[in-house]
């Protein structure tokens, strides 16, 4: 797996989960500490976030972080 497809299949992975608890990005950004434009790059696959950053999202999804993979 190359670094642009992981960037991308995180990105994907963090707008459903976004999109399905009906979140904006500002709110998400908000809730996680976070800036919308941060949240936006992770999600359009600019962005590869930290392993600390996959976490905190992880737990607010209330998902296990290899869910990101």
């Amino acid at each position: 797996m190359g670094i642009r497809k992981l960037r991308n299949d995180i990105g994907k992975k963090l707008k459903n989960l976004r999109l399905e608890k009906g979140l904006s990005q500002e709110k998400l950004a908000e809730y996680s500490n976070m800036s919308r434009e941060h949240i936006s790059c992770i999600e359009r696959g600019k962005n590869l976030p930290t392993v600390e950053t996959l976490y905190n999202l992880a737990t607010y999804f209330e998902i296990d972080i290899k869910d990101f993979f």
